[in-house]
């Protein structure tokens, strides 16, 4: 193993953020009626959501035609589809609670070659993280390694990060089994969950492991930021990216039926990382150069404090049901002015319906 040392101011912040992110802590396992909840009213009329099968709760960040998150937003500016057809939003607040978010890092030989470039600006996550906020950190190659439990206290993140410890030699490089591991321990949270991946999107194990990462990630309500590792490593993949002008690669481009199985190295991690991103609701990012990760960083944080939490009544049929969420401002329900609006949205692909 290779351990780090340095102890320059850089990765001494970098180590904040990811000393935090170590935490795997050891609790339930998510299951799909997590992502449904019952409306619970409070002595002075607050509105909450807790878990049950009655409600699918729908997490959401929309982006203006400038690239702001757009705030001020009210429940009729709000359509859901399920499966195409329009269900009425039942429920609707703007997320103000906590976030739990797990930094989840490639220790690839690789990696370590450049680790530089995302740890000294990843104290811009932190930075940009509430107070209230839980960060982990979790490493992996073969499998995940947690190195912190969940905690307020980023300040605790510095030795974590100082004794991370980078793999050499060949070896296996199991990303999506050690997604899914992290995944059926990340804990329970009524708050926000977000799940920020510095990795290479690179996999050794057998493609047939895609597909039962696809269904577990559809099971919850964890949303996923790839942050892709190696730029200048990913060849032809970065410079077609320079030629669209597309650092942020926007998820929703990509369609989930694209499996990334057909394709080979940085091709294939590429659209593994687009996916992910794609069916939880978050965003990929392929930084090209270490100047690039302090914006991306401080992006996920405001993402994450700039979210509304809508609830739909669930289809009872036991399937898998796609969801579309448009804004239709001022509640009209012309599909053109809504696209004059130019919003973005940014949430999960669908939900797995209850059987009864």
């Amino acid at each position: 193993m290779i351990r780090t040392s340095s102890r320059s101011p850089g990765i001494f912040f970098a180590a904040l953020v990811l000393t935090v992110a170590r935490g795997l802590a050891a609790s339930p396992t998510r299951r799909p009626q997590d992502l449904r909840a019952t409306i619970k009213t409070d002595a002075i009329g607050a509105q909450t959501l807790e878990s049950s099968t009655d409600l699918v709760r729908v997490r959401v960040s929309i982006l203006d035609k400038h690239g702001n998150f757009a705030s001020g937003l009210t429940q009729r500016d709000f359509r859901v589809l399920d499966d195409g057809v329009e269900r009425p939003v039942l429920f609707f607040a703007p997320m103000e609670s906590p976030a739990h978010v797990l930094v989840m890092i490639e220790t690839s030989p690789a990696v370590y070659l450049i680790h530089d470039q995302h740890l000294v600006a990843a104290y811009a996550l932190v930075q940009g993280l509430d107070s209230a906020d839980k960060v982990a950190l979790v490493t992996y190659s073969d499998k995940p390694r947690k190195a912190l439990g969940f905690t307020t206290n980023k300040s605790s993140l510095l030795g974590a990060l100082n004794s991370l410890e980078y793999t050499i030699g060949m070896g296996e490089l199991n990303f999506y089994d050690s997604l899914s591991a992290v995944l059926d321990n990340f804990p329970p949270a009524e708050g926000k969950a977000a799940i920020v991946l510095l990795t290479t999107g690179i996999d050794s194990s057998p493609t047939s492991h895609w597909a039962p990462l696809v269904d577990k990630l559809r099971g919850t309500d964890v949303v996923i930021f790839s942050v892709a590792l190696g730029g200048v490593l990913r060849g032809e993949n970065v410079k077609a990216r320079k030629k669209k002008h597309a650092r942020q690669t926007d998820a929703t481009a990509v369609q989930t039926s694209d499996s990334p199985d057909q394709l080979t190295g940085f091709a294939r991690a590429d659209r593994a990382l687009k996916l992910l991103a794609q069916i939880t609701g978050g965003r990929a990012f392929f930084p090209q150069s270490d100047k690039e990760f302090v914006p991306i960083y401080r992006e996920i944080a405001a993402s994450l404090r700039h979210q509304y939490v809508l609830g739909i009544a669930p289809a009872h049929d036991g399937k898998f049901h796609s969801l579309a969420v448009a804004i239709v401002p001022g509640g009209a329900k012309s599909a053109k002015r809504a696209e004059k609006a130019a919003y973005r949205t940014f949430a999960r692909e669908g939900y797995i319906a209850p059987s009864n």
